[in-house]
């Protein structure tokens, strides 16, 4: 099974250089990280504190969200302004499984209410909040969640035939709604504060420096799985099937196929890879609120989407640990500063760079090899 495995990812990256380049990038950082952390004392320069680790986790739980989206919007044409919400469904999914491990060490000492619940009078747990104590369903919940979403609102979408700025409109408005629902205090979720003050995860600390570490790790191995998936889905029929419903529906749709259904597959999947960064996310911060709802966070996923180069998968990887490494620095040095600064980037972005970062190389690269082949050409003729 192995050797099967093996296979399948060489065949996937032998014509994907920048794919390749990528994972090695990837699997170098998940070994050094850990060392520079749990290895390295503090006393050296070269030691990597807690929060860097847990800083670098989350950029990878956005890379692999971004992933998700350059998989709907660089390959079938889908421009989704609302995919902050299947990665805040799967953040809370996650949240409610570790609000249940709390049990009676919260404020409150209550063995089965979270610590907002009891604040509010509540008097006994909502039915929906049941199974969440066990990491199996909260699994489960990670993928189903915004699986279901996706699946429904993509079933009236699609065969409504809901394209273009239409579909991300609507898209927007979906996110928006379920921000305003969490914030309600009735719902059952927190309200505005959210879900907080987690204790620990499968009896580990959340706290310790080794299980931030294996957090990380985890984030590292799920955005090469959900790199190499997508890899698969693109390269194989139904990627091809996908790219040609992107480039010209209607044809597509003449000839036999059933656009709808392609659509829906793949805008099911990446709303499940959404899930799965939300999840890996939140042990990563602490906290989970409505805020992650917020359309603008959406918003700043296309930008880094646009940035590192739709349609290649590995440039939304790029786009996204560039674009939020730039927020970091903006909201500590410039706070005021950091929306204009994006609205920017993604200006120049699209006048200066159409293909993001990736293209450009892309460009360059072919110029430098046009230029060399010129260059010997003229060498031989004299």
């Amino acid at each position: 099974m192995s050797m099967l495995s093996h296979g399948i990812v060489r065949t996937l990256l032998e014509s994907d250089r920048g794919g390749r380049i990528f994972l090695l990038i990837l699997a170098a950082v998940a070994l050094a990280i850990p060392v520079a952390n749990l290895v390295i004392p503090e006393s050296s320069s070269l030691h990597l504190s807690a929060y860097t680790v847990t800083l670098l986790g989350k950029y990878l739980c956005y890379a692999l969200l971004a992933v998700a989206l350059d998989l709907i919007w660089g390959y079938c044409g889908i421009l989704s302004l609302g995919h902050g919400a299947f990665f805040a469904l799967g953040g809370y999914a996650m949240g409610m499984y570790l609000m249940r491990q709390i049990g009676d060490r919260g404020v409150y000492g209550h063995p089965e209410l979270p610590d907002f619940m009891v604040f509010l009078n509540w008097q006994e747990l909502p039915w929906y909040w049941y199974g969440f104590d066990q990491f199996w369903f909260a699994l489960l919940m990670i993928a189903l969640a915004p699986g279901l979403l996706a699946f429904v609102f993509g079933w009236f979408a699609f065969r409504s035939r809901v394209t273009g700025v239409y579909l991300s409109i609507i898209t927007q408005a979906l996110t928006f709604a379920l921000m305003l629902a969490f914030f309600r205090n009735d719902m059952g979720f927190g309200g505005n504060n959210g879900l907080t003050d987690f204790k620990d995860i499968l009896g580990f600390n959340l706290q310790s420096d080794t299980t931030r570490v294996a957090l990380f790790l985890l984030s590292a191995l799920a955005l090469a799985l959900g790199y190499l998936v997508s890899r698969y889905i693109v390269n194989s029929k139904l990627g091809r099937v996908v790219v040609a419903v992107r480039d010209a529906e209607s044809r597509a749709r003449f000839i036999g196929y059933r656009v709808e259904h392609y659509k829906l597959w793949v805008f099911v999947f990446s709303a499940v890879l959404a899930g799965i960064a939300g999840a890996l996310y939140v042990p990563q911060v602490g906290i989970i609120n409505p805020s992650e709802f917020s359309p603008l966070n959406s918003i700043e996923l296309v930008v880094c989407v646009a940035v590192g180069g739709r349609g290649t998968l590995y440039g939304a990887v790029l786009g996204a640990v560039l674009v939020n490494y730039a927020k970091t620095w903006f909201t500590t040095e410039f706070p005021e500063v950091w929306l204009f600064a994006l609205g920017g980037l993604f200006v120049l972005v699209t006048i200066l760079m159409p293909q993001g970062i990736v293209g450009l190389f892309a460009r360059l690269r072919g110029r430098a090899a046009a230029r060399k082949s010129a260059e010997s050409g003229a060498g031989e003729a004299t």
